[in-house]
């Protein structure tokens, strides 16, 4: 292919961009709220089981998004890229609005958690045909020799809609009491996408067809059945798994270690403030996007392989490290408590529950809160605990998820450039889609909940360490998607296909 004007390119970045980064945007929402989810659609008398089944059904809208990637894949390939990828935005934005309509578990049973699991399904399909679509898109505008560099716009979106869902949250709880926001406030979130969905779909309905796929259909050459040459032509099958094995899985589970676990650590581990972790990781988050940018420039200079391995390798050796110090930072019991400033109080409920608060403020301005819950009816206790760090280990553990996020943006960068570089134009969006979101659906989506429950097993088991237990999911796949890609991925980007 002769080299492509960059003319209108920014346009069609734009257009992509926005429409993928709202969708990034709706899905993260469910796993930023978590926490405030499993009270409102599971049951409340235990709260571990609770967010476990959260995380579980946010986990299964990753795990359908490789049919998701089959089924827009498959249209995408024959009636084109832009109304296939119209639609997917339309499907998730209906979703999440609907997600924050849902009445809760108290007033319609386990109607309420059937209902949210349907709409995470119908996410999980929309997203796994909108990412494939953007990506080829922007790729087949690019010019040659700059894909890695221009595609890696689409790769800032992924960071770029949790950041923005996560400063919705905290402007979302600024405005409105913890009371409000507790009762209804958690839903606005949830609402406040359809106003975006809106705006993007405006933008992309006056968006011309890529210039390869309108050639392709033109000369008579586009796919009629792309699932079956994608997957059922053994050559194209060998570079849909090397993909896969040997690419997606590994920067799949780094990629959600590296931002969605390390909030849930932080959250339900460490149990920092819920808006302090969100407002951590937004400047972390907001440091480590340009990096998306470089490496994949970079990629186009050196190649993608040894950028996506090194990223791989980096966080296979450091991630134990960094969580040990982000652990002990904030542990207060290496902290000195200031004793006279103890303070506890109990209350008795209405339904005769005692409600214990204790509260501890120590030397380093580091404050925490505990309550004790004991139910009248015999329940098993229940306790929450909520640490306040202060602004020196703040930044500490600032730098220590940008880190993270620095590994992300090595092996996330350069991916859709690899990606679309490996297949022909008439198969490419179905082919590139499903490795892609096997690797990020199923090995990444899986990793907060697998994670979250090695870390309760190993606690359970009184371990020390117990906090380290969940790091052993992402190493492993990483470490595997390692050794294949070093030895079967060519660092040389192919441009035969393009």
């Amino acid at each position: 292919m002769s080299k492509t004007s960059t003319k209108g390119i920014w346009k069609v970045i734009s257009a992509s961009s926005m429409g993928t980064m709202i969708e990034w945007y709706d899905f993260y929402i469910f796993g930023s709220l978590a926490v405030v989810i499993s009270t409102k659609f599971f049951p409340s008398d235990n709260p571990t089981a609770a967010f476990l089944s959260t995380l579980a059904t946010f986990a299964a809208g990753f795990v359908v998004r490789p049919f998701g990637a089959l089924f827009f894949g498959r249209l995408g390939d024959i009636i084109g890229r832009k109304y296939t990828f119209m639609a997917t935005l339309l499907l998730m934005g209906g979703s999440t609005f609907l997600i924050g309509c849902i009445p809760s578990y108290e007033t319609i049973g386990f109607l309420a958690p059937l209902l949210v699991l349907i709409l995470r399904l119908l996410q999980g399909l929309a997203l796994g045909g909108e990412y494939g679509g953007a990506a080829t898109y922007v790729a087949e505008h690019a010019p040659a020799g700059q894909k890695g560099y221009w595609t890696s716009w689409i790769q800032t979106t992924a960071t770029v809609g949790l950041f923005i869902s996560l400063m919705v949250i905290l402007a979302t709880k600024n405005v409105l009491s913890a009371e409000d926001f507790d009762t209804w406030g958690w839903r606005v979130p949830f609402w406040v996408s359809i106003v975006m969905v809106g705006v993007s779909y405006l933008i992309r309905k006056n968006m011309d067809e890529s210039p390869e796929f309108a050639k392709a259909k033109k000369e008579g050459t586009t796919s009629t059945n792309p699932l079956k040459e994608s997957f059922g032509n053994r050559y194209n099958l060998k570079f849909v798994l090397l993909a896969l094995f040997g690419a997606t899985m590994g920067q799949g589970v780094v990629w959600y270690t590296g931002q969605f676990y390390a909030m849930s650590f932080m959250k339900t581990v460490m149990n920092i403030d819920s808006s302090q972790v969100d407002s951590l990781l937004g400047i972390a988050l907001l440091l480590g996007t340009p990096f998306f940018i470089f490496f994949g420039w970079l990629s186009d200079k050196v190649g993608r392989k040894y950028i996506m391995m090194g990223g791989m390798l980096l966080a296979i050796l450091f991630y134990r490290p960094i969580y040990k110090m982000m652990y002990t930072t904030t542990d207060v019991n290496y902290k000195t408590e200031i004793v006279e400033k103890r303070l506890q109080n109990t209350e008795t409920t209405k339904n005769n529950d005692l409600i214990t608060t204790i509260s501890k403020t120590y030397t380093d301005e580091t404050s925490y809160v505990e309550k004790k819950t004991t139910f009248n009816d015999k329940k098993e206790p229940q306790s929450h605990i909520s640490i306040t760090i202060n602004s020196s280990d703040e930044w500490t553990l600032i730098f220590l998820v940008f880190i993270q996020v620095l590994f992300v943006t090595m092996v996330y960068g350069p991916i859709a450039a690899f990606l679309v570089e490996m297949f022909p134009t008439k198969i490419r969006y179905t082919s590139m889609s499903l490795p892609y979101h096997v690797g990020n659906g199923i090995f990444g989506g899986l990793l907060p909940a697998i994670s979250t429950y090695f870390v309760t097993h190993a606690k359970d088991s009184g371990k020390p360490d117990f906090y380290l237990d969940g790091l052993w999911y992402p190493i492993i796949i990483a470490s595997v998607c390692f050794v294949i890609g070093m030895i079967y991925i060519d660092n040389k980007n192919k441009t035969n296909h393009l």
